[in-house]
């Protein structure tokens, strides 16, 4: 194991479950919390310096949420690896954690053992997660192999069927909103249609989204 796989950020807003996780953390296996944080601005101020190989984050934080913070690690630093951590097992938030790009996560009241258990999984190459959110993902990926679609406009299209806007697309994806239209007129050319509504009703008959 590197030097890297050992160094450990927290990110959580309660600072008692924060002080907690790196009491239990430091020193575990030779690992070391090299940063814990009350957001992801805050973190991500230090990234770089705190050089971690693991992010615990909270699926709940102040500003940018735990979901949009997977996204911005993946988008810059996509070697790290991030476990999520959720006060309950939200089948669906934890579902869309994991697609966002975690690693796996763990449930806050779950005992010590499981909290290491599940940072040890981790750096042995698994994904701790639980049988039905390991269902959701199968589901997900029996979708239509043969879409025209990129995975980055398969993206644009499954938020704009969930009603986002332009704006929120672009603030969720991390990209810019003239670069949202580009992905959607691409949409309506590969698909062979002329508007929103055609576009997602016709993604969902062929199970492109």
């Amino acid at each position: 194991m590197t030097e890297r796989n050992n160094r450990i950020i927290i990110i959580e807003d309660d600072d008692i479950v924060r002080e907690s996780l790196k009491l239990l953390i430091s020193g575990f296996g030779g690992h070391i919390v090299s940063g814990s944080y009350d957001s992801c601005e805050a973190a991500f101020k230090h990234f770089e310096n705190d050089d971690p190989g693991l992010v615990l984050m909270d699926m709940e934080l102040p500003g940018m949420n735990g979901i949009e913070g997977i996204r911005y690690i993946k988008k810059h630093w996509p070697e790290v690896e991030v476990i999520m951590l959720t006060v309950h097992d939200d089948s669906e938030m934890v579902f869309k954690a994991l697609m966002a790009g975690a690693s796996g996560y763990i449930t806050k009241d779950s005992p010590h053992n499981k909290i290491l258990d599940a940072i040890d999984e981790i750096h042995k190459g698994g994904a701790p997660m639980s049988m039905p959110i390991a269902r959701m993902i199968v589901d997900s990926f029996q979708r239509n192999l043969n879409t025209p679609l990129s995975p980055r406009e398969t993206e644009v299209l499954e938020l704009l069927a969930k009603g986002k806007s332009y704006s929120v697309i672009a603030d969720e994806l991390f990209i810019h909103k003239e670069t949202v239209k580009t992905h959607i007129k691409n949409i309506y050319i590969k698909l062979h249609v002329n508007s929103k509504a055609a576009a997602i009703e016709f993604a969902k008959k062929n199970r492109l989204i």
